[in-house]
């Protein structure tokens, strides 16, 4: 299993984190942290895998700790400016996963990080075409693809539910007008977040688990 810490100064989002990362085969949740302080703290006792690390900490911006804590890490933000991007690139981030991010982006690139730690890990050599193949491993699902079997007319309904509602919706709500599974209305509403059609932002309710809400946001990519 790779065991993997979140660190995000938000305790509600690292609890969605959390609850992605163990739903994906062969991950493990380590520990969160919310604090610089904390994850360094963390590192040392549990030892993780892998860190998905926050840039905005309460303490100290979370690339301070990129060149520290000796740790494969992935960053996972809301910070979209070139200057932020560009550091954590140079210090060493594995990828870069923008916040908010539908759930099937964040599998593909554990599941792509999962690929390529298992050809890099080891005591053995590598040679040239080992190497190559572990950089395109680990980007190897950065773009997500269309849901299989994808219907154009499908699209357009969900997304003409989106343009008329005037409100965010959510999966839920959107396969309840529709009369269609909300497993069916998610992975439209993904693509369409993923085209950039709509905004995807997290609504958290009194109780229970946050979930993901709509808007839409017309684009180049939305279907007519």
């Amino acid at each position: 299993m790779i065991r993997t810490l979140i660190v995000d100064d938000d305790f509600r989002v690292a609890a969605v984190h959390a609850g992605f990362v163990a739903e994906v085969p062969g991950f493990a949740v380590a520990g969160t942290a919310h604090t610089a302080a904390e994850a360094r703290a963390r590192v040392r006792e549990l030892a993780p895998d892998l860190v998905l690390l926050d840039v905005y900490l309460p303490d100290e911006p979370g690339l301070n700790l990129l060149g520290e804590l000796h740790t494969d890490t992935i960053i996972l933000s809301a910070a979209t400016d070139t200057r932020t991007i560009s550091a954590a690139i140079r210090a060493g981030a594995l990828n870069y996963l923008i916040k908010p991010f539908a759930t099937g982006q964040f599998t593909e690139r554990l599941t792509s990080y999962a690929h390529y730690r298992r050809l890099v890990t080891g005591d053995r050599n590598l040679g040239q075409e080992d190497v190559d193949k572990a950089f395109r491993l680990l980007h190897e699902r950065d773009r997500a693809a269309a849901p299989k079997g994808q219907s154009s007319a499908t699209a357009r309904l969900v997304a003409g539910q989106l343009r008329t509602a005037g409100r965010a919706l959510s999966a839920a709500e959107v396969a309840a007008e529709l009369g269609v599974a909300r497993a069916t209305a998610q992975r439209y509403l993904t693509a369409l977040a993923q085209a950039g059609s709509v905004e995807m932002r997290l609504r958290y309710g009194a109780t229970g688990r946050p979930e993901h809400e709509y808007r839409w946001r017309p684009g180049p990519g939305a279907p007519h």
